[in-house]
């Protein structure tokens, strides 16, 4: 591994502008423009040609499941950072339905210690908001917040906060560490034994369906208690029209609400379900089309705001079965770049500035992640991701990084492929391959 800190990233294009270089030392932005090929330290630095290229604030992932401790089985830590890495990512956040769960400090210390073992990317616990997510007694809160790990994002990710008093009580606690809920919004009582959208295509195939009410009526409620104790709330996996209407009229009433939707809700509908493959069975289930061109045009004007990949690996075992027996889920660490240039920035909604914002800038903020998401600028940690939009590649999930191969996108081609990656000046991703993690005292 080389020990050389200086890289000049050569005719990179940031935010997809103008062409550039940028000048990498010790972990920081040194210099930008034409100015950074004349710096004193471009002698000694590492070339690194990127013609073209854009050139991006390294990514951030508010949702994602490492699946560590408990099963391993799934995913680990080390494999889904590497898979983290080669999607342009330099951060992600560890969801807490982990086996223990993450309910207490000593989990989420747990997590962070082997996020930084790892070094591919920065790992933030998430809390879970109720012990064993049981919905009843409010988590070790306070304790996850004050440990190493920091934790500022508290989700039961999986399953809804259900109860609106312990909800209320949740929202109360995090203001005191400037904290946020994260809701996965889903009324249990009318979705038992839901299998998929409710709509036309479960009643021709006779499975009982997921109503979009079962979400939009958990976040009517959510903002209105948000609103009422004037705490932070975000909401998971924003999935139909409805939702993105509530959002919607509660940002307008000054509500601090927030929500992520991920790539393949932004792309896939219910129409898929009728070839009965597992891979396709998600909570909450592909909705119709309607919902998809809602949710594209919320991320577009903003009442959505961020991309959260939702990554959840299986065994092969839970996926290759019958659709009643399936476990939902699907991974998206590796293709959630590509698929937002394809259904986002390849249809004119946005540009790679937005993308930056709903991607980077955004996430980070939400979580309150304060050296990632940044500008690209001078001084600013070269968290960098670098990527060919004009390339074009076949989605093989038996070729990522990632332990499970439940990626929705098998055989499709999609745009846009991560060249480099830069997590703290240092090179995680090199030539579309992995090349070193970053070693620190920490780790």
């Amino acid at each position: 591994m080389s020990t050389n800190t200086t890289y000049l990233i050569r005719g990179a294009k940031p935010l997809g502008t103008e062409v550039t270089d940028i000048l990498i030392h010790e972990g920081t932005i040194a210099a930008l423009g034409a100015g950074a090929a004349t710096h004193q330290l471009a002698a000694e630095a590492t070339i690194i040609e990127a013609a073209g290229q854009i050139a991006l604030p390294g990514m951030v992932d508010l949702h994602t499941h490492l699946r560590e401790p408990g099963r391993e089985d799934a995913e680990t830590v080390e494999t889904g950072t590497r898979a983290a890495a080669l999607g342009g990512f330099t951060s992600v956040h560890a969801m807490a339905n982990s086996n223990p769960v993450a309910d207490t400090a000593g989990v989420v210390e747990q997590v962070w210690s082997l996020g930084k073992r790892s070094g591919w990317v920065d790992v933030r616990p998430v809390g879970a908001v109720t012990v064993g997510l049981a919905g009843e007694r409010l988590s070790e809160i306070g304790a996850m917040a004050d440990s190493r790990a920091a934790v500022r994002v508290f989700s039961d990710d999986g399953i809804c906060v259900f109860d609106p008093l312990v909800m209320r009580r949740a929202l109360e606690y995090v203001k005191a560490f400037d904290g946020v809920i994260a809701q996965h919004a889903q009324e249990p009582r009318l979705t038992e034994g839901a299998q998929m959208n409710e709509g036309e295509i479960s009643a021709v195939l006779g499975l009982a369906g997921w109503p979009a009410v079962a979400e939009e009526s958990i976040i009517a409620r959510d903002v209105l208690l948000a609103e009422h104790v004037d705490s932070r709330l975000h909401i998971c996996h924003v999935s139909t029209a409805g939702s993105v209407e509530i959002i919607r009229w509660a940002k307008s009433r000054g509500v601090k609400v927030t929500a992520e939707v991920t790539p393949h809700h932004l792309l896939l509908t219910d129409e898929l379900v009728q070839s009965y493959d597992p891979v396709y069975k998600v909570n909450p289930p592909l909705r119709r089309q309607a919902d998809v061109e809602a949710l594209r045009a919320g991320l577009a004007d903003g009442t959505i705001d961020i991309i959260g990949t939702d990554h959840a690996p299986h065994p092969s075992e839970a996926k290759e079965c019958e659709w009643a027996a399936a476990a939902m889920g699907m991974t998206g660490l590796e293709t959630a770049l590509s698929v937002v240039q394809h259904t986002m920035i390849e249809t004119g909604l946005i540009s790679w500035a937005d993308f930056a914002r709903i991607t980077s800038s955004a996430p980070a903020a939400i979580g309150r992640v304060a050296d990632q998401g940044r500008e690209l600028a001078v001084g600013e940690p070269a968290n960098i991701t670098l990527v060919d939009a004009e390339a074009r590649w076949i989605v093989d999930p038996a070729a990522m990084a990632t332990k499970g191969r439940n990626s929705p996108f098998k055989g499709l081609e999609l745009p846009g492929k991560v060249t480099h990656v830069f997590f703290h000046g240092h090179p995680t991703v090199r030539d579309g391959k992995l090349d070193t993690p970053r070693i620190t005292q920490e780790s």
